[in-house]
C-alpha cells in the first residue's frame, strides 16, 4: 500500500534549512537543499529576446548576437557557481551555450551567456536553456 505525505513546508530538525535524504541503496545521504536547481531559464534569443519560462531569473538583456545577460531574483552565495547551458534551435547545428569569460567575471547577481558555433561565430537561437546550481545568498 502506498503512502502520501502532504505538507507545505519541510524544515530540518537540527538545522532548519538543512534536510538530508537517504540515497539509493541506503548507503549515502544527499543534502536536499544543495541538490536543488537554484535558477533556470529558457529564452527565445531570436528577434526580440524574451524569457519563455524561468525560475529565480529577474530579467534578461540582449547584448549582441548570441550574447545575453541575465540577473537573478535571489542572488547566489558565491560568484563561482555551476551553470549548464544548451542550445536547441540553432539552424546550423553544433552550438553550445556557456557563461562568458571574455572580460566579464561570473557574479552573484547574474551572468553573461554566449551561444557559440563550433567555428567560433555567435548566433541568436531559440530556444536557449540554462540551469544554475550552487548556494543562494
Amino acid at each position: 500500500m502506498a503512502s502520501q505525505l502532504k505538507v507545505d513546508t519541510l524544515t530540518g530538525v537540527t538545522t532548519a534549512g538543512s534536510i538530508d535524504v537517504t540515497g539509493e541503496g541506503n548507503s549515502t545521504t544527499t543534502n536536499l537543499q544543495q541538490g536543488l536547481c537554484k535558477a533556470w531559464h529558457t529564452i527565445d534569443g531570436e528577434g526580440t529576446v524574451a524569457i519563455v519560462d524561468s525560475f529565480n531569473i529577474a530579467s534578461i538583456t540582449d547584448n549582441d548576437t548570441g550574447d545575453y545577460s541575465f540577473t537573478y531574483t535571489n542572488n547566489m552565495g558565491t560568484a563561482k557557481h555551476p551553470v549548464t547551458g544548451s542550445v536547441v534551435g540553432a539552424s546550423t547545428g553544433n552550438f553550445y551555450s556557456f557563461i562568458s569569460s571574455d572580460g566579464v567575471a561570473q557574479a552573484t547577481t547574474g551572468n553573461t551567456t554566449k551561444n557559440v558555433h563550433h567555428s567560433g561565430a555567435h548566433q541568436d537561437t531559440d530556444p536557449t536553456h540554462l540551469v544554475i546550481h550552487g548556494d543562494l545568498a
